[in-house]
């Protein structure tokens, strides 16, 4: 997988790197003039400019920083659901996207963190670079055990007010909330300024929900259990998991969300090619 991971809005890093910076600074890339004043550096006089205007201007280019890069696995006991064929679970589809993402992260030398959430969050790894930090970043990643209700609202809360500079947040989870209650964290994760993107996972029967058979359904987050006719219940259900879709996806419209409706049946590989290569910035600066 060639493509680097990049922010859509501009970071601000400890360290030189590839992402964009609101910070003005001295990259090739050049952003605006502003009028000079006594003790600005000469070499950044734009001469041409003077010698139109007869007026001193100085360039302002865009300085390149560092990313955050803050990964929130869901590892709530719905994550565990195993799909009748050999796909892997959710949890274990998580762990491939969010280890390929902290090692492309750290390759081109991003900050990584990784944050396991349950009720609470059951780890918290703060943004640090650097090779030995990789490592217990995989280590938590290969640790992860899907278990207990979900908090996942509650935790996007608190992670937006943890992690105080800008940061790429990735979310990889089953979205088992109500859109409602994800619509406000969106919401806040993006008024702290952090660019926030989402890999939704499914299971293909969720979608199709094509059991043919009497089928005791089990929740998994609970002890409660429910036998009954699919036959029954699938307009019932169809119905319920199409508005439940809609308001999810007005909510990520609303609060600008980079959102990824993922199966555990897709090539991983291929979902991570296809956000990554979203997320490089156009020709001339644009996205």
């Amino acid at each position: 997988m060639g493509w680097p991971l990049h922010a859509r809005t501009p970071m601000l890093g400890s360290v030189s790197g590839r992402h964009r910076s609101p910070v003005r600074g001295s990259s090739l890339e050049f952003a605006e003039y502003r009028k000079y004043v006594p003790g600005d550096d000469l070499r950044r006089v734009d001469w041409r400019a003077w010698g139109r205007s007869d007026r001193y201007f100085i360039k302002e280019f865009e300085a390149d920083t560092n990313l955050r890069l803050c990964l929130i696995v869901d590892t709530s006991g719905s994550m565990g659901f195993q799909p009748s064929d050999d796909s892997p679970n959710r949890l274990d589809y998580a762990r491939r996207v969010a280890g390929a993402l902290a090692y492309i992260a750290a390759h081109q030398g991003d900050a990584v963190g990784l944050y396991c959430a349950g009720k609470e969050f059951k780890k918290e790894i703060t943004p640090k670079r650097g090779a030995a930090h990789m490592g217990v970043i995989l280590d938590a990643i290969a640790e992860m055990e899907p278990s207990g209700e979900t908090g996942l609202p509650e935790v996007l809360h608190q992670a937006a007010e943890k992690v105080p500079q800008r940061a790429l947040f990735v979310v990889i989870s089953d979205l088992f909330v109500e859109p409602s209650l994800l619509q406000d964290c969106f919401q806040h994760l993006r008024f702290r300024n952090h660019d926030l993107a989402i890999f939704h996972l499914l299971d293909e029967q969720e979608v199709t929900f094509d059991f043919e058979r009497p089928t005791r359904f089990q929740d998994m987050e609970g002890d409660r259990s429910l036998l009954a006719d699919p036959s029954i219940i699938a307009p019932q259900y169809r119905k319920a998991l199409q508005a439940y879709l809609e308001a999810l996806d007005k909510a990520v419209r609303d609060a600008g969300v980079d959102y990824h409706r993922v199966q555990v049946q897709d090539n991983y590989e291929e979902v991570l090619a296809r956000f990554l290569i979203r997320r490089t910035p156009k020709k001339g600066g644009g996205r």
